[in-house]
């Protein structure tokens, strides 16, 4: 592996423990952690004290003749109807490594828009 590529990989990985080290996920308050490829994206709902996965949605059940963001926008309303069924209705966001923007955002802003509080 390249050094210049060594480095991109240890600053993603400062900039995500930098993040987790400010959200945990608790019970009453539990962890919307998203991940994000290429292609995909994907979010779960983690109660870190338990260690359970409570909710997860990926865009792959969404259709696919939507656009990327389009797509995450679907996966945040998502995972925040899922949530509301399950009684959730108050979380942390987790966004990881990645920038709060892209799709990223339009995940956040569809599950806050369908009445998930962060």
């Amino acid at each position: 592996m390249s050094q210049a590529r060594k480095k991109l990989q240890a600053a993603k990985h400062r900039r995500a423990r930098r993040v987790r080290a400010r959200v945990a996920g608790v019970r009453s308050r539990p962890r919307l952690a998203v991940c994000r490829s290429l292609k995909h994206i994907s979010a779960q709902i983690i109660d870190d004290s338990a260690a359970v996965t409570m909710v997860a949605a990926h865009d792959r059940e969404v259709s696919s003749s939507l656009k990327k963001i389009e797509k995450a926008a679907a996966v945040g309303k998502l995972v925040a109807e899922r949530a509301l069924k399950k009684g959730i209705t108050s979380i942390v966001f987790d966004r990881r490594h990645y920038k709060y923007h892209g799709r990223v955002k339009a995940l956040a802003d569809a599950a806050r828009d369908f009445g998930l509080k962060f």
